[in-house]
């Protein structure tokens, strides 16, 4: 089937080589854009004032500081595959999918220490995973 001007085919590189992105991917990408940064903020809130969460007896209690700096580390790898995504990059979808996946184990962990804020970036990360799981090089995009 042809193309028309506006549609994109999954898999099809655009100028300069970059992979074109289908609208799931682009959606995944952005909220990947948004899911690292409350992950950055909840990592710098950790090692700042760790003092802010009031841990319960937990099983997977960890120095909250230690949390800060993993939740810091995952939301810059999240940004960086986020925007491998938007930008067309091949390795962008499966770090995407990888990333997103460890926040979901992560953010799963911190339920007890902060679980309205924990449970919304859950969310979040099921979402991407979704979205870019679905994708099909060999599909068509029709309109």
């Amino acid at each position: 089937m042809a193309t028309t001007p506006g549609q994109v085919r999954p898999g099809q590189r655009g100028p300069g080589g970059a992979e074109r992105i289908d609208g799931a991917s682009m959606f995944a990408g952005a909220i990947l854009m948004l899911s690292g940064p409350l992950s950055v903020l909840l990592g710098i809130t950790g090692i700042a004032h760790d003092t802010l969460f009031s841990p319960p007896g937990y099983v997977y209690r960890f120095d909250l500081t230690a949390w800060g700096w993993l939740h810091l580390v995952l939301g810059v790898a999240l940004v960086a595959a986020g925007a491998g995504i938007l930008a067309g990059k091949s390795w962008g979808r499966a770090a995407g999918i990888v990333l997103a996946g460890i926040s979901l184990i992560t953010q799963f962990m911190f339920v007890p220490y902060y679980p309205v804020w924990s449970i919304i970036v859950m969310t979040l990360d099921l979402v991407i995973v979704w979205a870019l799981s679905r994708f099909h090089p060999a599909a068509d995009v029709r309109g």
